[in-house]
């Protein structure tokens, strides 16, 4: 946990706050903090800032938090992702949240077994849990919107334009594809398209293609959904950091 967060409700109107369970027990435990420490903090969906720690015992810990600067800026690239099996999802999306990823849709695939969609973690408060997770170790304080879609075709056909209007639009998929520096980017902005474990089908990929995602390979060596996010996420983000340089 690198930064302790708050729910709004917990900051009294003099700024302390009062911790049990998991924040507290990894404020004594693992960062071994104690009264006079001070920490990072910061209020979801507000501002972060340094805690200092008034008390600290093992039911409780309360601390007086100076929440007084912005979250960092949220990453330049929103994420299209194949529904990945439970196990993965969660890795998936704590490394999005803490990449500072703030857009993410979670689509069915023809390779996305059915049963994933039963899986109690994609309860809205089972993803805020994982999500809130990456925030920690991002130092963030702003959730990601996510959504989830389970049929490919009505999504692409009816709704992907507007949930993803950036004019660039990258495909991740190794078949015949250039590597992302032969493109040029366009906008500040990029929709990056992962398929799952297997790929997209050739229908897929060449729906995503109709609809301007650019393919392009990752490399030789075939990542698994966990490793091929941020791996993506990043490449694209210098991708277009890249693009205001000169020749």
């Amino acid at each position: 946990m690198n930064l302790l967060l708050l729910e709004p409700g917990e900051l009294s109107a003099g700024g302390t706050a009062r911790l049990a369970g998991r924040r507290a027990r990894h404020v004594l435990e693992v960062l071994r903090a104690g009264a006079g420490d001070r920490i990072q903090a910061g209020v979801i969906g507000g501002r972060m800032g340094e805690a200092e720690i008034l008390t600290a015992t093992p039911d409780e810990v309360v601390i007086a938090a100076s929440p007084d600067r912005e979250p960092p800026p949220p990453s330049p690239v929103a994420l299209l992702l194949a529904l990945p099996r439970p196990k993965i999802l969660r890795k998936v999306l704590q490394a999005a949240a803490s990449m500072g990823v703030k857009r993410l849709v979670l689509l069915g695939s023809y390779r996305v077994e059915k049963s994933y969609f039963a899986s109690p973690l994609l309860a809205p408060d089972a993803i805020r849990e994982q999500l809130l997770l990456g925030l920690e170790q991002g130092r963030d304080t702003i959730l990601p919107e996510v959504e989830l879609h389970r049929f490919f075709k009505p999504f692409v056909e009816d709704l992907l334009d507007a949930r993803f209007p950036e004019r660039d639009r990258l495909l991740a998929h190794p078949a015949g594809a250039a590597p992302l520096e032969a493109l040029a980017p366009a906008g500040p902005r990029a929709a990056l398209a992962i398929g799952p474990e297997g790929g997209w089908t050739p229908y897929e990929a060449a729906a995503l293609r109709d609809r301007g995602f650019a393919p392009f390979t990752l490399g030789p060596r075939v990542l698994r959904v966990d490793a091929a996010v941020p791996y993506a996420v990043g490449q694209a983000e210098l991708w277009l950091r890249g693009a205001g340089r000169p020749a």
